[in-house]
């Protein structure tokens, strides 16, 4: 018999804010700033990480290095004053919120964004979606961003809320992979960029929020695990 979900995790960029191609560009410009002239395209399909996993990735450089931290910080400047301005939500994305809520379902953040960084997204959804939370697991409560598991981790340990009645929601292969790690599973969207392919370990892919809100009643959801 389907188990019924509690919990739900939920990550943010390029899943209810479409800000993948944003950040990406945002770590093009701070790394170019100090010399570091990686492409676009390469950069992209490491969006979904944090900065422990991107600069190692990309340049072989410890983010808590010198340079290291003095890109971090270009980076979070650049993307704050030049892209958050224009950032939209996925369509739908509020009323899926206020939908799973009603529900009676707990919802969590599992981000990789720093938590400044998390309360300007958050408001990007509407400025009535902070209450809808429970928990907020963002970078400063994990040592390792996905694809390891701590933020998934961390939003069990700190909520109590067992994988087995838990799902995530994300729209990168390293939001399954760390779901899987700790034994949640996840409904993944297509929103952030990532092909099915990609993300053929989630239980479930929808286009994006609306597309879940849209199939909501015959989702996992609903439907359970």
């Amino acid at each position: 018999m389907p188990k019924r979900i509690q919990h739900v995790l939920l990550d943010i960029d390029g899943t209810l804010v479409d800000s993948n191609d944003a950040h990406a560009h945002a770590w093009v410009q701070a790394m170019a700033a100090y010399g570091h002239w990686v492409p676009f395209d390469k950069v992209r399909p490491l969006i979904g990480m944090g900065a422990d996993k991107i600069l190692p990735e990309l340049l072989a450089l410890s983010p808590d290095s010198a340079e290291g931290q003095q890109i971090r910080a270009r980076r979070k400047t650049i993307f704050l004053s030049e892209y958050l301005p224009n950032l939209h939500p996925f369509p739908m994305a509020r009323y899926l919120l206020r939908r799973m809520h009603e529900h009676g379902l707990k919802l969590v953040v599992a981000t990789s964004a720093d938590p400044d960084e998390l309360q300007h997204l958050l408001r990007v959804i509407g400025p009535d979606v902070q209450d809808l939370f429970e928990q907020q697991i963002s970078a400063k409560d994990v040592q390792h961003s996905k694809p390891d598991p701590d933020l998934v981790y961390a939003a069990l340990q700190r909520t109590g809320a067992q994988p087995a009645a838990s799902v995530m929601i994300g729209d990168t292969v390293y939001d399954v992979e760390a779901a899987a790690q700790v034994e949640v599973k996840t409904i993944a969207f297509r929103c952030g960029g990532w092909s099915d392919d990609h993300l053929q370990g989630a239980i479930a892919i929808y286009d994006g929020p609306a597309d879940l809100l849209a199939h909501y009643q015959e989702s996992p959801l609903v439907q359970g695990i």
